[in-house]
């Protein structure tokens, strides 16, 4: 179902985003660029990947991340027997009405959980192709809708290499951004467990007075003031010269498409409104280079063997591509 709303202004989005960020620093200690970038892919209506260590708040930070948005939260647990069938739903036939009936899967809802989605196989993997690229699925060749507000936050563990299946490059581009949730600093630390240490039982950030502070509707609007934001020529060329460099980088064998481009550029104008902001910088798309281009590019097999860092040579080639004054 789509929903209309008249956009806001900037200043609203601006006051809505501190709001929300408010909200969810009553439950998640720290992670203030986690948030952001949630944040800023929620308003470029973009995807995430969330990749860290176990015990490291991935899933807790996207559930008080929903709570905080008022949106109704899924969470689908990857495992290897997945199925399909396990996330969207099927037709079961109604003996009284003698009709197949849609039992809908978890996927129906406005922000989806992928727990660990390297531990299912491809072809459960695939399963939500679709749904992140068009928003809609399709069971028995009749097409579903999912909500406007659709939103998928998965997480994987670095750590463990066997019982895992990497995600094909066709998925990681449904990605918008790829964040890497690090380990606290200490004084963050010693604060998670000053919380968190003294409570038994699970906790849930409702407990922790995190309350709904938009709806759907609210983020719709809010989603509208990017209409407001103006991209100039000279950044738009800025985005191409450096979504083509990585084409012809020699450590590069897999450079990003042109729809890297169109994300890094949608991304930026996000998050120029999150700043109250009329208009992109050059420093909006350079903080935001990283994340969108970091699992959308290969390395070649020499600057494996050579150790060479992702996020490094992504460094390396914003601060080699010219950027407008």
């Amino acid at each position: 179902m789509t929903m209309t709303a008249t956009p806001m202004s900037l200043a609203d989005v601006r006051t809505l985003a501190d709001g929300i960020r408010s909200e969810i620093a009553k439950a998640v200690v720290g992670q203030p660029e986690m948030i952001d970038m949630l944040l800023t892919a929620l308003l470029a209506e973009g995807h995430v990947l969330l990749e860290g260590p176990p015990g490291t708040a991935k899933t807790f930070l996207a559930n008080a991340f929903a709570t905080a948005l008022g949106l109704d939260f899924g969470r689908i647990q990857f495992t290897p027997d997945l199925l399909p069938g396990d996330i969207l739903g099927s037709n079961l036939f109604n003996f009284q009405t003698s009709q197949f009936t849609l039992t809908r899967g978890p996927i129906f809802c406005d922000l989806l959980l992928a727990d660990e989605i390297n531990r299912t196989p491809p072809k459960t993997q695939a399963a939500l192709l679709e749904a992140m690229q068009e928003r809609r699925v399709t069971l028995d060749g009749e097409t579903h809708q999912l909500p406007q507000r659709f939103m998928v936050v998965a997480t994987q563990n670095p750590i463990e290499n066997q019982g895992v299946y990497p995600l094909p490059e066709a998925q990681l581009d449904r990605f918008l951004f790829k964040l890497l949730v690090p380990y606290p600093a200490e004084e963050e630390e010693a604060r998670i467990v000053a919380t968190y240490g003294q409570r038994s039982g699970p906790q849930r950030p409702a407990d922790l007075g995190v309350s709904a502070v938009t709806n759907a509707a609210g983020l719709v609007a809010a989603s509208g003031a990017l209409s407001q934001i103006t991209v100039a020529d000279e950044i738009t060329s800025y985005v191409v010269r450096l979504i083509r460099a990585t084409r012809s980088h020699a450590e590069l064998t897999v450079g990003a498409s042109p729809r890297a481009a169109v994300l890094l550029a949608g991304a930026a104008r996000a998050r120029a409104a999150l700043e109250g902001r009329a208009y992109v910088i050059p420093d909006d798309v350079k903080a935001l280079a990283v994340p969108v281009l970091r699992h959308r590019l290969t390395l070649s097999p020499a600057a494996e063997i050579e150790g060479r860092d992702m996020e490094a040579l992504v460094a390396e080639l914003v601060e080699s591509t010219e950027a407008p004054r």
